[in-house]
């Protein structure tokens, strides 16, 4: 069991427990009339007409009851859930990333919810995201949304999506050559979410399931072979800061010191409507290719969101998240950018070229290992830490192989 969640796997159980005597109809019990209903969103990618409409739904829907949302970082998330999660305090409905849901589905922390899982939208809901939203076949937390990575490029420089990873590499290279001033790609040195593509592209994997022990895979030769091209890419192509991190790659895009960068679809509408004094066009979008052609395995971003075991109010808490995975909340995200938690609801991402992007990119997008303790990989930084040598020039195989060690001690301990 991972130790630092180890008390809360203890009390949530518990809570699990006590919240099973309340019912799960969804409708609230008497008791819980006139109550407060605290939901955790984090950052600003879910657009406020969907948190109004929340808002608005739930209490015209539970008089005398309140919903308030309380928006969250998303630095240093999962130390602030693991304290909140198990307080007296905690929130009604949290959300949290998608790499992250292993560490709360798997001690307690979260309200099971297979009683509404066909309310919430049973098989039409994205699947990697149900199954990172479950454990130990029970389902804890149903999707919010997805986005993909895709390519945002300035259309004075990029017309079309090259053939193939390779030719993505090279084109990149020539940018920057034949533009001084200009990344060919913003690639900042932490950003280990875009490079991701590359390692799995030529067959490496972050780490894999060895019986009940994790193998990590960074310094394996296909692995490897990926990274040499990251490596390439950060050292050759890109003006980013190589210690720096990937928050908006869409800033010196805006600038007019990077031609392309790339960045989760919901990014679109930031590179479109730049406020500089000589903005560049709005950006010709296309799906990162594939080692063979095609769309790229890319790192399927995004959000799950589930009920606290602790919540006091269950019943409304999950009256609340079945508005959420409504489609009329759910069709707000699509209208805007995000992929909706829904597969029926694709199409509300438009049929521009960019949502064509957007849907061929989230066709084949991937997530991180399914480990209970992934969430302590990421928390930890080590791979942020591994990024930032291999921008600055280092050796890839050797550094590989010491993160490997480093992944494989907190997966394993």
């Amino acid at each position: 069991m991972n130790k630092k969640l180890g008390g809360l796997a203890l009390l949530g159980a518990t809570a699990i427990a006590l919240a099973g005597c309340a019912g799960g109809s969804g409708s609230p019990s008497s008791s819980e009339e006139g109550a407060e209903i605290r939901v955790w969103l984090n950052g600003t990618d879910t657009p406020q007409e969907a948190r109004d409409y929340l808002v608005e739904t739930f209490e015209e829907e539970n008089p005398g009851s309140t919903l308030v949302i309380e928006e969250q970082t998303w630095d240093g998330l999962v130390d602030k859930l693991t304290t909140s999660l198990s307080s007296s305090d905690s929130p009604d409905i949290v959300e949290f990333g998608n790499t992250q849901a292993p560490a709360f589905t798997s001690v307690g922390a979260l309200l099971p919810l297979d009683d509404i899982y066909e309310d919430l939208g049973g098989e039409d809901l994205l699947p990697g995201f149900v199954e990172a939203g479950s454990y130990d076949d029970t389902f804890y937390a149903p999707p919010l949304y997805s986005g993909a990575r895709v390519v945002f490029a300035d259309p004075a420089f990029v017309t079309e999506a090259p053939a193939d990873l390779d030719a993505y590499v090279t084109a990149a290279k020539d940018l920057a050559a034949a533009n001084p001033g200009k990344s060919g790609i913003y690639f900042a040195g932490q950003d280990w979410y875009n490079a991701l593509p590359f390692i799995w592209e030529n067959g490496g994997e972050l780490a894999v399931a060895d019986g009940e022990e994790w193998d990590a895979q960074l310094s394996s030769p296909e692995s490897v072979k990926g990274l040499l091209q990251v490596q390439e890419l950060m050292t050759t192509a890109s003006l980013a800061p190589k210690d720096g991190d990937n928050a908006e790659p869409w800033t010196p895009y805006c600038e007019g010191t990077s031609i392309q960068f790339s960045a989760p679809n919901w990014a679109l509408g930031l590179a479109s409507e730049c406020e500089t004094a000589a903005p560049p066009a709005a950006p010709f979008v296309y799906a990162l290719p594939g080692m063979e052609g095609g769309a790229a395995q890319v790192f399927a971003g995004g959000s799950n969101i589930g009920i606290s075991a602790k919540s006091e109010n269950p019943d409304l808490a999950k009256s609340a998240l079945e508005i959420i995975l409504s489609d009329e909340f759910q069709t707000i995200y699509g209208e805007n950018g995000l992929i909706p938690a829904k597969k029926s609801l694709a199409s509300t991402l438009g049929d521009t070229p960019q949502a064509k992007a957007f849907t061929e990119a989230a066709s084949n997008a991937k997530l991180t290992p399914a480990s209970p303790n992934w969430a302590e990989v990421e928390a930890s930084r080590v791979l942020e830490d591994f990024f930032v040598k291999i921008a600055q020039g280092g050796d890839v195989e050797a550094l590989a192989v010491e993160v490997d060690a480093q992944i494989e001690d907190i997966l394993n301990g």
